[in-house]
């Protein structure tokens, strides 16, 4: 995506120039009619730059790539003449913010190769397109030219005459850098639905440094708006929701931290793409040669390493990755940090690479920002509903070499992973834009929080590991190595790998020696649950204690040292080995858990070469929690929220689980391969397997004792009161069993009574050597309403909550007659028609039986109508 989203906006209008001229863009307001007048003609130009020395009499020269001038509030920029139009490189990271939705501190921001250029007497910030190229002078180098555009990012008058001895002028940095360049009120108003504006005038730069090789410019920004609003109507879906974080949520500050580098002298020699390999991509599109089928060009994101010896078999870098743990990291995290850091030296040794990776601590009396563009560096921070980490890095947008990386690690892995009374996090908003340029999302961390609380809280039931015990101590730390060698994963340019999941067994995950050596994964690059054994059972290792062998393979095609003459024939030979067992690989895009994952073992949070045996596994362990729970007994003035929390983390497993289960029916195993392998890309999942996993559903999930609670125990489950203001809160004096379980119930039926699952199940007929071994439609739609309405056959009182699972079940059913999608299956229209018919005539026999509730029987007739409703009703088709 484009780094610089002011640039991105699609706007109209009025709306463009409103958006410019917020943004400090717009052009100036058109001349009045008739021109200047006399007296106007008459005044000296105010904008006339002044004599250089004039200007910085009595300023502080900060010297350095850029030499910076500072006097009281003012700065300026001195740009000198041999650094008109030529390419550098700017990155804009946010160090201080509000701590709240998104709007966290110690984040990286955005970053670009960009180029001063003077006009009259405005110099402007561009950002180069680097996304299309073509060969230098040739016509075709002209038409890239034309057809793409770069990007203003900021301007700001020349205030200064040329200076001759020095061949350069200087530039105001207030307009130039003290306006919104990160496009952050854009975040802001999708975080809090307000509309805040940067306010330059009580806006000021905090700190300036400058060497050879880089200036930075600090700026301590002000955002505001005049006034909240007022009465707001009961009908407005997405009201305002004010920071809370701030004494005063129509004023806050933001810190920035800009870069300006030098580019590579010398572009880093690009290495290609192979999509059996999951890294980081910079594509371009190469219009050079019009005879090539596809323009775009691959190059994988990765760190400039070299030999310093290139002839040694061992060789130490010529400059290796240096990470600075940030000094406001808390101390007794450091050593686990750095654990996870030199965890990776591992796989560079493999391929010849001694201390590839470096860690150092920033000293507390530092004069640099690890924000800074040339300081990769690990930081900590804090907000009031946070618990994630992230691994962004930045690149050379010509070659993807990897520039900087600044991970940023929240506390919740040590402390909210262990709360004994406050409550849950709420999830990190998904409605903000993503500022980085080299990575996707990822949230593992935010759920690996959650993952380390069931863990403990399970392990604490049980009586193995107290909350605030060296047990529970160990398993933070273990945790926060795990999520640290994950994260540097993505800044060394790795991609997630979905699939590493699913290559140990269940004798080796129980092994904890076998563990420590080889990994309980395939990668760290994986998203794993925490490792717990039945009660009675071998404990393997809790979390991936090392690296895993598709991080070894990946690493040695991303960095191994090649000759020129060789690399292609070498990273052919690298990636061949994909047929692997151990080496299979899978991203993001693979692992939807709705109707549109196809793979069931491409997965977020499932683990071992036998997935199924490891959700049932699950569910247990979630049951077992909530057992524990309701024979608990409370301690003189213990808090209740403690249950609330057992039963909402049991929940979320539970809600985790199934949905995954579920894409075993229908599922289709997919390969990355190339040719020469004889391997099928895609193959259905074999009837057992589905069959097994459609027994489980129906047991765990949609049977009449899925789910059992004590009355006493949901009777003491309750809310926390003094926090009960916060938007996230529990605002409700009793938890509501039925909503809770019809939401996984609802979405795994969402995703069986799918189009998608319905054509995955009909199409493998055609792909399969005997189609009449697979699971067919017509014994998924029975074996679904055979369990979900299973009291119409015993003449049972129906509950309430298989009620709301019954109406669930019936919505779908009539939702496939009254209104099919205009490229619905055949056989699926038909088969709900049969099931309809048959329900009916059940439902209309069970209105007979002895016992049944009121409720019950309302239900039944309920249902009776609403099938001769749909049945006699003309269908409408979308689309028509």
């Amino acid at each position: 995506m484009n780094a610089w989203r002011v640039a991105a906006q699609v706007c109209f209008g009025g709306l463009l120039l409103a958006r410019l001229a917020a943004a400090g863009l717009a052009q100036e307001e058109p001349a009045k009619p008739g021109g200047a007048s006399k007296e106007e003609a008459a005044k000296p130009d105010a904008a006339e730059p002044k004599p250089f020395q004039e200007v910085i009499k009595g300023a502080t020269e900060h010297k350095g790539y850029l030499t910076v001038w500072q006097k009281e509030g003012k700065v300026w920029v001195e740009i000198p003449d041999d650094r008109l139009d030529k390419p550098f490189f700017f990155e804009a990271n946010i160090s201080n913010s509000i701590g709240e939705r998104g709007a966290y501190a110690s984040q990286m921001g955005a970053s670009a190769m960009v180029v001063f250029h003077r006009i009259g007497n405005t110099m402007q910030l561009i950002a180069r397109d680097a996304a299309h190229r073509a060969a230098a002078g040739t016509p075709a180098e002209r038409a890239v030219r034309q057809s793409f555009s770069d990007s203003l990012i900021a301007s700001a008058p020349v205030v200064s005459k040329h200076e001759d001895a020095r061949n350069s002028v200087l530039v105001d940095a207030r307009p130039l850098l003290l306006r919104d360049i990160l496009g952050y009120s854009t975040d802001l108003e999708s975080a809090f639905r307000l509309t805040y504006a940067l306010d330059a005038a009580n806006s000021s730069f905090s700190a300036i440094r400058a060497d050879e090789q880089i200036a930075v410019l600090s700026v301590s920004a002000h955002f505001s708006i005049a006034r909240l609003p007022g009465f707001i109507s009961p009908e407005n879906k997405f009201p305002p929701r004010p920071p809370r974080t701030v004494p005063d949520p129509r004023s806050f500050f933001v810190g920035f931290v800009y870069s300006f580098t030098p580019l590579p002298a010398e572009p880093m020699r690009p290495r290609l793409a192979d999509d059996r390999i999951g890294y980081f991509q910079t594509n371009i599109a190469d219009y050079t040669a019009d005879a090539a089928p596809n323009a775009r060009v691959h190059y994988i994101n990765r760190w400039r390493l070299e030999k310093q010896d290139p002839s040694a078999q061992l060789s130490e870098p010529k400059q290796p990755i240096v990470f600075w743990i940030d000094r406001n990291v808390p101390e007794r995290y450091r050593p686990a940090i750095r654990d996870g850091i030199l965890e990776w030296n591992k796989a560079f040794e493999k391929i010849g690479l001694r201390d590839a990776i470096v860690v150092r601590i920033q000293p507390d009396d530092a004069d640099f920002d690890t924000l800074d563009a040339r300081h990769a560096s690990v930081r900590w921070f804090v907000g009031a509903d946070v618990g994630f980490a992230i691994g962004p890095s930045v690149v050379d947008p010509r070659t993807g070499e990897i520039l900087d990386a600044d991970i940023g690690l929240s506390d919740a892995f040590t402390r909210q992973a262990r709360q004994l009374v406050s409550e849950e996090l709420p999830p990190r908003p998904g409605s903000l834009p993503l500022r980085r340029e080299s990575r996707a999302e990822c949230t593992f961390a935010s759920q690996a929080v959650d993952e380390l609380g069931f863990g403990m809280d399970l392990l604490g039931a049980r009586g193995e590991a107290a909350p605030d015990g060296p047990e529970a101590d160990r398993l933070a730390l273990a945790y926060l190595k795990d999520i640290v060698m994950h994260e540097v994963g993505h800044t060394l340019g790795l991609r997630h790998n979905f699939h590493a999941s699913t290559i140990r067994t269940r004798a080796q995950l129980d092994d904890p020696d076998y563990a420590r050596i080889h990994g309980l994964a395939g990668s760290v690059m994986d998203y794993l649950p925490i490792n717990i054994a039945p009660p009675g059972e071998r404990q393997g290792e809790y979390v991936m204690p090392t690296l895993g062998p598709y991080d070894y393979w990946a690493i040695e095609y991303g960095y191994r040292p090649l000759e020129t003459a060789q690399e292609d024939a070498e990273l052919a030979r690298i990636a061949a080995r994909s047929t692997e067992a151990e080496l299979v690989f899978a991203t993001d895009e693979d692992a939807s858990s709705g109707a549109d994952g196809a793979d069931p073992e491409i997965n977020r949070f499932d683990l071992g070469s036998e997935p199924l045996a490891y959700y049932e596994r699950r569910f247990a362990l979630s049951r077992e929690l909530w057992d524990r729970m309701q024979s608990r007994s409370m301690k003189d003035g213990e808090s209740y929220l403690v249950l609330r929390r057992n039963l909402e983390r049991g929940f979320r497993q539970v809600g985790r689980a199934a949905p995954l289960v579920a894409k075993y029916i229908g599922g289709v195993r997919t390969t990355r391969d190339h040719g020469g392998t004889g391997r099928a890309l895609a193959e259905p999942v074999a009837a057992p397997m589905q069959k097994q996993a459609l027994a489980l559903l129906s047991r765990e999930l949609f049977s009449e004792d899925s789910f059992r609670f004590q009355p006493r125990f949901l009777a003491r489950v309750g809310i926390d009161y003094l926090d009960r203001e916060l938007p996230e809160a529990n605002d409700t004096s009793s938890f509501d069993l039925g909503s809770r379980v019809l939401k996984i119930q609802a979405e795994v039926l969402d995703h069986l009574l799918s189009q998608q699952v319905a054509a995955r199940i009909i199409s493998a007929g055609y792909v399969a050597e005997r189609p009449s071994e697979l699971l067919s439609l017509a014994q998924l739609y029975d074996a679904l309403q055979g369990s979900i309405w299973s009291e119409l056959d015993g003449g049972r009182d129906i509950p309430r909550m298989r009620r709301n699972l019954q109406r669930e079940h019936l919505k779908h059913l009539v939702a496939a007659l009254l209104k099919p999608a205009g490229d619905a299956q055949a056989d699926m229209h038909s088969l709900n028609r049969a099931n309809a018919i048959a329900l009916r005539a059940r439902a209309q026999r069970a209105q007979a039986a002895r016992g049944l509730s009121p409720e019950a029987r309302a239900h039944l007739q309920e249902t009776v109508a609403t099938i001769d409703d749909a049945l006699k009703a003309t269908p409408v088709k979308a689309g028509i």
